[in-house]
């Protein structure tokens, strides 16, 4: 669907059309999360629009301190969609952050370092514009519990799907039809439970402006996937954030939860978000060469090269959790073996089948929705942009099934591997963070990996865990 306005007029025209009551000013954090501060509208004029919203960056973690806290959101126009789930007709905006003391966007702020790869891939040389095309895979669950306290930790997740139900009571009978683990793919109704739920999803998100694909049930237990068109680097990681808050919302409203985390459930197959990417150059795919294997040009396997060759500092923005490496594991459709295939999901990057040159593109598998979409798309640009300008190369091809290599045929055939842990990609960004300096400042990347390693290694690690009772408690 797309843009609903363009410039402040057409925004004014839209907000009469629709009667709005609210401005709704939205921003991303370094962990990807959105915020928001809404206005009434009768209070927001083109003068507020144009010179941007001020807001206090000291309240927001890890941003300004609280003697240079005064910051400016600067919305953009061109976003602006309707929200469908206020009770008072509420226009949203999204906005980047600019920084008053430096008199430029804010160095830390995702979508503008998103912005600033942009420009610094078409100050290189390499191509005028870039196509993004995440799949994100996300949970419903109809019950969650969690809690965690100096002698106490757990978690517990129900649905109706899972085979740990099957000899719960329901109001209404037990029907028994479950997909069970791994058994989840593209089952019908009554095994897909989720039908009408997704249905309601794909069409709040095209009343958001997505161009909705498909919907299907995914491989896990309770698991599912809403295929939306892809889009350049900013529109396609806006649409990250809008379509994450539309599934939430949605299985909120209907009395579930959703949730995107990598590895909710043991045993069973986890979310990721896959992430298609391609650069173009004065209307040419510029990954596109036909008749090379499955129609990669060079620039597209440098480019490839330099996200493998930089996958443990690439790995802290694409996979930044501590329970992103839980899903990294082999057998789960989730490939940490760094290299190319095409058709072959066992492999990090898989080359989409029959593409010609409008569809021809490499598809990285090893990200997930923990990420920060501005941030994760930046990275694989700025690793893929220093791997052309090296002309790196991937190992590979490689057509055989690779989950069934044992570590020691890994090794002997010296395929490198993606980081087991968090604290291991965040010690690769301490020893490999230079490719990430024409975009990103000292300051933001040291800050990031600081915060990474308090607010999720130190932490998951200083607790014990209910395995860890289950395994040496009686020692």
């Amino acid at each position: 669907m797309g843009k609903f306005v363009n410039n402040i007029e057409e925004f004014n025209k839209y907000c009469e059309e629709n009667e709005v009551e609210f401005i709704d000013f939205r921003f991303t954090d370094i962990k990807g999360a959105w915020h928001h501060i809404s206005y009434r509208a009768s209070a927001v004029d083109e003068g507020m629009l144009d010179a941007g919203i001020p807001f206090d960056g000291s309240s927001i973690e890890n941003w300004q301190p609280i003697n240079k806290s005064d910051m400016i959101l600067k919305p953009e126009v061109g976003t602006a969609f309707m929200d469908p789930f206020t009770a008072d007709s509420t226009v949203i905006l999204i906005c980047d952050v600019y920084d008053i003391y430096k008199n430029d966007l804010y160095e830390r702020c995702p979508r503008s370092i998103a912005k600033k790869t942009l420009k610094y891939m078409e100050e290189s040389g390499v191509g005028d514009d870039a196509y993004f095309g995440p799949e994100n895979e996300f949970f419903i669950f109809d019950d969650v519990k969690i809690w965690s306290g100096i002698n106490q930790t757990g978690y517990r997740v129900e649905s109706e799907e899972g085979e740990w139900s099957a000899n719960t009571t329901y109001e209404y009978g037990n029907m028994g039809h479950r997909p069970g683990t791994k058994g989840g793919y593209f089952p019908t109704m009554p095994t897909d439970t989720m039908v009408d739920l997704r249905a309601e999803m794909m069409l709040l998100l095209e009343e958001v402006g997505l161009t909705v694909m498909l919907g299907h049930h995914e491989v896990a237990q309770a698991q599912g996937e809403i295929g939306i068109k892809f889009g350049n680097m900013i529109e396609a990681a806006d649409n990250v954030q809008k379509y994450k808050y539309v599934v939430k919302m949605v299985a909120h409203l209907n009395g579930k939860s959703a949730t995107f985390m990598p590895k909710p459930l043991y045993g069973d197959n986890g979310n990721g978000m896959h992430v298609h990417q391609s650069i173009w150059k004065d209307g040419k795919n510029m990954f596109y060469k036909e008749g090379e294997y499955a129609n990669l040009s060079e620039t597209a396997l440098q480019y490839l090269g330099g996200v493998f060759k930089h996958s443990g500092a690439v790995a802290s923005f694409t996979n930044p959790s501590t329970n992103s490496y839980k899903r990294l594991v082999p057998g789960f459709e989730a490939p940490s073996i760094l290299t190319y295939s095409s058709q072959n999901r066992s492999a990090a990057c898989r080359i989409p089948y029959g593409a010609g040159e409008m569809a021809t593109r490499i598809e990285t598998r090893f990200p997930d929705s923990t990420a920060c979409p501005y941030l994760c798309f930046a990275v694989l640009m700025l690793a893929g942009l220093d791997g052309i300008k090296n002309a790196d190369v991937p190992v590979g091809p490689m057509d055989i099934d690779l989950f069934e290599l044992t570590l020691d045929e890994i090794k002997e055939k010296n395929i490198p591997q993606m980081p087991r842990t968090l604290r291991e990609s965040l010690e690769g960004l301490r020893e490999d963070y230079e490719f990430l300096t024409p975009v990103m400042s000292l300051e933001f990347i040291n800050t990031y990996r600081t915060y990474m390693f308090e607010s999720q290694v130190h932490e998951d690690e200083a607790r014990p865990t209910g395995f860890e009772f289950k395994t040496t408690y009686s020692c």
